[in-house]
C-alpha cells in the first residue's frame, strides 16, 4: 500500500511538472546568423514589444511557480589549499563551501559558519552569520565574503476555482558583502538586490557578475501589466528605465528580464552596474574570461511525450526520479527546437551586450558550452530519444564573436541524446546515452569543419566529465545494464570510469570503478563542484550514499530493476594515477549510526551527509550541515572534528 501511495505521488508530481512545462509556445526562426542587440525607446514600445505576442507570459503563470535555487587570496605562509571546481581557470564560482587556505566557510540553509580550520587541532567556530532567507551560494575575496540569498523556496499552484484570486510573493535576491577582517565579527559593508530570483554568478578578481532573472508581467497586477526591473543599492531604489532595456527580434513567448550586475566587493565606493536583457527563461550560462554566454531554449510546439517505461520506472522508486525524468520525459515534442545565445561582454564594470545568435537542439547545462580562440563552441541534442517521428540527434556548432554559426558537426548518435560534455583547447568530449555509453572525440582545430576522430562504446554513462591531463579524461556516472525487453538500459551504481584518448581514433577506458547497487547516488552527477581532484596529489574525492541490494530477497536472482537500500553515506576517498587506476583508500562518514540509513525508504537525509570535500596542507576536510571533520591525508585517520551549530 506504502509503495502504491509513492507511486501515485510520483505519478501526480509528473502532471504537474508536465504542466509547468506546456507553456513554452514560439514561432520557428532562422538559426544561421547572428545579430546585434537593440533598445526600447520608451516604455510604450515595450509594453506594445510584450503584448504583440498575445501569450507571453512569465514562466509560472499557467499556475505553478517552482524555484529551484541552485578565488580566494593564500595568506602569508600559509599551506597549499584546494579551491572549488571550476569550468574555466580564473573564472570562480558560487558555491555552498569555500576556504582561504586557513578557515572555512560553511552554507547550511539560512546560516553561514566561519569556522577556524587550520591548524587542525586548534579547529573550532569562530561565528554564524543568520540570514532570513536560504542562501545560495558565497564567495571569498580576501577580506570580503560575498553572499547570494534568495526568500525561501516555495512552489505556487494556482486555486482550481477561477473566481479565487492568485497571490504572488515578490522575489527578491540579494548580494550581500560582508567585511570579514575579524572572522569572529563579520560587518555587512554592501547589500545591493534585485526583484526577481537568482540564476547564476562568476567572480573574476575583484568584480563579482551575477545573473537576475524577473518575469516581465505581474500577474498579480493583471495580465496587461508589463513591469519594470529594479535595482536596489544600500537602501536606495532605481527603476531600470525601458530605454536602458535590450531586446533583439527573435521572438519569445515567455519573457523574462535578465539582469546582469557587476559588483566590485573590495571598493564599497563604487556603484554597481548593470545591464538588462528582455529574453526568454535562460536555462544555462557559461562565463570565459571575457564573455558571458546565456542560452535559452525555445520549442515550437507545447505536445509532451514520455515513454511508457518511465512511469514504470517511477513507481519503482524515488532514487533515480529527477535523472529518470530528464530523460525519459521528452521536452515539448518539437519541429524546430532551438536555443537562443546572448554574448555579454564583461570587464571590470563593464557590461556590454554585444550579440545573439540561434542554433538547433538544446543545451544539457554550461560544459556544453566554451569559448577558444575567438569562437563559442556549443553541443547540443535534437528531437526526442523516445520518438520515432522526432527521433534525437546530437550536434556541435562552432560561432564567431557575432553568434554566426561557422563551423557545423550533426547528426551524432541518432535515437540517444548527449548525458555530458567537456571542451578542452582543440578538442571536444560528448557522452550520449540510451543503452550504452558512446565516448565521441572530436576534432574542433578547424572551426569551418569539425569531425569525429574517434569513438567508445561502453555500458553505462558519465553524467560528468572531468580532464585528467591533455590525453586523458575522468567520467563519473552510473553503470548500467540493458533491459531484456524494451530499448532502454536499467541504472545501477555510480560508476567512476578513466578514459584514455591519446589515440583519438581508439579511445578506451583504462579503469573504472563501481561504488554500490541500483539507487546509490552522488551529487557530482549533478553538481561538479562537489568532486574534489588534484593530479599532483593523485587525489580523488567525491561524496556518495550507497545503495546495496540483499541477494537474499530475490531468490530467483536479482533483476536489474531492483533498487537496493540505503547502507552509508560519506566520501570515497580514491588513488588515482595512469599506472594503477582507480584504488580506493578509504571511506569517512559523518553518520554515526547506520540504522538511520535502513529505515529511510525512497528517501534519505541527514544534516550529517558529506556534501563536500577540500585539503589544506596534509589534512583532509569532509564537511556536512552539522560537522567537519579532519583526516590525514597520508593515513586518513582522524585528527579533529568540529560540530556545527
Amino acid at each position: 500500500m506504502e509503495k502504491m501511495k509513492r507511486s501515485t505521488l510520483f505519478v501526480v508530481l509528473l502532471l504537474v511538472i508536465v504542466g509547468a512545462v506546456a507553456p513554452f509556445y514560439l514561432e520557428k526562426v532562422s538559426t544561421e546568423g547572428g545579430t546585434q542587440l537593440k533598445r526600447f525607446s520608451s516604455y510604450e514600445e515595450l509594453k506594445s514589444f510584450v503584448k504583440a505576442s498575445s501569450q507571453a507570459r512569465p514562466y509560472y503563470d499557467k499556475g505553478f511557480l517552482v524555484n529551484f535555487p541552485l578565488g580566494a587570496s593564500a595568506l602569508e605562509a600559509a599551506p597549499s589549499y584546494s579551491t572549488t571546481n571550476v569550468q574555466v581557470e580564473g573564472v570562480d564560482e558560487a558555491d555552498i563551501i569555500k576556504t582561504d587556505g586557513e578557515n572555512i566557510y560553511v552554507v547550511s540553509g539560512n546560516n553561514i559558519t566561519i569556522v577556524r580550520a587550520y591548524p587542525p587541532e586548534e579547529a573550532k567556530v569562530l561565528s554564524k552569520i543568520g540570514l532570513n532567507g536560504t542562501v545560495v551560494g558565497i564567495f571569498i575575496n580576501g577580506e570580503r565574503l560575498v553572499v547570494f540569498e534568495q526568500p525561501n523556496p516555495y512552489v505556487l499552484i494556482r486555486p482550481l476555482a477561477k473566481e479565487e484570486p492568485v497571490t504572488y510573493e515578490t522575489f527578491r535576491a540579494s548580494i550581500k558583502v560582508y567585511d570579514i577582517s575579524d572572522r569572529g565579527n563579520p560587518i555587512l559593508r554592501r547589500e545591493v538586490a534585485l526583484d526577481g530570483w537568482y540564476f547564476n554568478s562568476r567572480m573574476m578578481g575583484d568584480y563579482v557578475y551575477a545573473a537576475i532573472h524577473q518575469p516581465v508581467i505581474n500577474a498579480s497586477e493583471g495580465e496587461d501589466t508589463v513591469i519594470l526591473p529594479r535595482v536596489y543599492v544600500d537602501g536606495g531604489v532605481r527603476e531600470i528605465p525601458a530605454s536602458e532595456i535590450y531586446y533583439s527580434d527573435i521572438i519569445d513567448y515567455s519573457y523574462t528580464y535578465t539582469t546582469m550586475v557587476a559588483l566590485n566587493v573590495q571598493n564599497d565606493g563604487e556603484e554597481p552596474t548593470h545591464k538588462t536583457i528582455l529574453m526568454g527563461v535562460t536555462s544555462s550560462m557559461y562565463v570565459s574570461r571575457d564573455n558571458v554566454y546565456l542560452a535559452i531554449p525555445k520549442w515550437t510546439t507545447s505536445e509532451v511525450k514520455t515513454s511508457d517505461n518511465f512511469i514504470d520506472e517511477v513507481a519503482r522508486g524515488i532514487a533515480d526520479f529527477d535523472r529518470v525524468f530528464s530523460r525519459r520525459v521528452s521536452t515539448p515534442q518539437v519541429e524546430g527546437e532551438s536555443t537562443v545565445i546572448y554574448r555579454i561582454h564583461v570587464e571590470g564594470p563593464t557590461i556590454e551586450s554585444k550579440a545573439n545568435g540561434e542554433v538547433p537542439g538544446r543545451v544539457l547545462n554550461q560544459f556544453s558550452m566554451d569559448e577558444y580562440n575567438g569562437y563559442f563552441r556549443i553541443a547540443t541534442t535534437t528531437g526526442q530519444v523516445w520518438s520515432s517521428e522526432t527521433p534525437s540527434r546530437n550536434n556541435v556548432y562552432i560561432l564567431d564573436m557575432n553568434l554566426s554559426i561557422v563551423g557545423r558537426l550533426e547528426d551524432l548518435a541518432p535515437g540517444e541524446s548527449i548525458y555530458s560534455a567537456r571542451f578542452m583547447g582543440e578538442r571536444g568530449y560528448l557522452v550520449t546515452f540510451r543503452k550504452v555509453d558512446p565516448l565521441f572525440v572530436v576534432d574542433l582545430k578547424d572551426p569551418a569543419n569539425p569531425r569525429v576522430l574517434g569513438q567508445l562504446k561502453i555500458t553505462g554513462y558519465s553524467d560528468y566529465l572531468h580532464p585528467y591531463d591533455e590525453n586523458h579524461i575522468i567520467g563519473i556516472g552510473k553503470e548500467t545494464v540493458e533491459a531484456e525487453e524494451g530499448d532502454f538500459a536499467w541504472y545501477q551504481g555510480v560508476k567512476i570510469s578513466l578514459f584514455d584518448v591519446s589515440d583519438v581514433e581508439k579511445p578506451k577506458e583504462i579503469a573504472k570503478y563501481e561504488i554500490g547497487d541500483r539507487g546509490t547516488d552522488s551529487p557530482i552527477l549533478r553538481d561538479h563542484h562537489a568532486l574534489l581532484f588534484d593530479g599532483s596529489k593523485n587525489l580523488l574525492v567525491l561524496p556518495v550514499l550507497v545503495a546495496e541490494i540483499d541477494p537474499e530477497k530475490y531468490p530467483e536472482g536479482v533483476p536489474p530493476y531492483a533498487y537496493g537500500d540505503f547502507v552509508w553515506q560519506g566520501a570515497y576517498v580514491f588513488h588515482v594515477s595512469l599506472d594503477e587506476g582507480l584504488v580506493l583508500r578509504g571511506r569517512i562518514t559523518h553518520i554515526e549510526n547506520p540504522t538511520d540509513l535502513m529505515k529511510s525508504g525512497y528517501y534519505f537525509y541527514s544534516q550529517y551527509s558529506v556534501q563536500r570535500s577540500l585539503y589544506i596542507g596534509n589534512v583532509l576536510y569532509t564537511i556536512s550541515d552539522k560537522m567537519i571533520k579532519m583526516n590525514s591525508l597520508d593515513s586518513l585517520e582522524e585528527i579533529n572534528k568540529v560540530d556545527l551549530p
